[in-house]
C-alpha cells in the first residue's frame, strides 16, 4: 500500500524505547552462500546503505556483496532550482560509488539498471533479477509493504524472481520506520530478524550515508531543494542493528 511520506513520522526515541527488537532472532550473517555473494537491490541510490549498509560492510571482508541500483534517483527533487534530473542522476551515481566503496564494495560489483525513478518496470526488473539469482543466494531488498511505490515495486519483482530461482528473499524496511509505530499490525514483525552490527560496520555505514550529499543536505535555499533525509530521518538508521524480514 502506497503511503504519503509526510510530516516528521514516528520519532526515533519511540522506536528506541520499544523492547521487541531485543527479542527478535539474530540473522546469521555467516550463513550466506559463499560461492554467490548476496545481491542487494536498491530502488534508489542510498536505499542499500540506509537499509543494510552495516550488513554490506560486514560482508566486505568475505564473499562480499553485489549491488543492483534500480533507478538513478533523478526524481528526488522534481522541482529543483539547482539541478536538472539528468544532473541529479549523475550526482547520485557518483555518490553511490563513493558510499559503496566505503562499505568495501568494488565498482565492478555495482550495477545501475536504469529504470525511471517513479516508474519501475516490474516485468523487466523481475527478468533482470531472475538472470542474476541462483538457488540459495540472498536477494536483499526493500520490503513489499514499505509504503514508497518504487520500494514496493522492487520488492514485488524480487519476490517473484526469488520464487523462480530458489533464491532467498530478505526484505528491509526504510520508510516503514516513518509511517508505522511499534507493534503496528500492518508490519510483519513476526518475520523480523536482527542484524547486530559491529562497531566497524556502524562507522562505515555512517560514513557511507554521509557520502549522499544530495540527499542529506539542501541543494539550495528554495523549499524544493530541501534535504530528503534530514537528521530526524537519519536517526532511524544509526541503530546498533539492522532489520530484515525473512520468508
Amino acid at each position: 500500500m502506497v503511503r504519503p511520506i509526510v510530516g516528521a513520522g514516528t520519532d526515533e526515541r519511540t522506536w528506541r524505547a520499544w523492547p521487541a527488537p531485543a527479542t527478535w532472532p539474530a540473522l546469521a550473517v555467516d550463513g550466506r552462500t559463499p560461492t554467490a555473494p548476496p545481491l542487494v537491490v536498491a530502488p534508489h541510490p542510498d536505499d542499500e546503505v540506509l537499509g543494510v549498509g552495516g550488513l554490506v560492510a560486514m560482508l566486505g571482508g568475505g564473499a562480499g556483496a553485489e549491488i543492483a541500483v534500480v533507478t538513478d534517483g533523478e526524481a528526488s527533487h522534481p522541482r529543483s532550482t539547482v539541478h536538472s534530473p539528468v544532473e541529479l542522476a549523475a550526482i547520485r551515481r557518483a555518490e553511490t560509488a563513493t558510499a559503496c566503496g566505503l562499505l568495501g564494495v568494488a565498482p565492478a560489483a555495482i550495477a545501475h539498471l536504469g529504470h525511471p525513478d517513479g516508474a519501475v518496470d516490474g516485468t523487466a526488473l523481475t527478468d533482470a533479477l531472475t538472470a542474476r539469482l541462483t538457488p540459495g543466494r540472498w536477494c536483499v531488498t526493500t520490503w513489499r509493504g514499505d509504503g514508497h511505490p518504487d520500494h514496493e515495486a522492487v520488492g514485488r519483482a524480487a519476490a517473484v524472481a526469488c520464487r523462480r530461482t530458489g533464491a532467498t528473499l530478505l526484505e528491509f524496511p526504510v520508510w516503514t520506520w516513518h509511517w508505522a509505530e511499534p507493534d503496528d499490525p500492518e508490519v510483519p514483525w513476526h518475520r523480523a530478524r536482527r542484524i547486530d552490527l559491529t562497531e566497524a560496520a556502524r562507522s562505515a555505514k555512517r560514513e557511507a550515508i554521509d557520502a549522499f550529499h544530495s540527499q542529506i543536505r539542501p541543494l539550495g535555499p528554495a523549499p524544493a531543494d530541501a534535504a530528503i533525509l534530514p537528521p530526524h530521518v537519519l536517526a532511524r538508521f544509526a541503530r546498533p542493528y539492522e532489520t530484515v524480514f525473512v520468508p
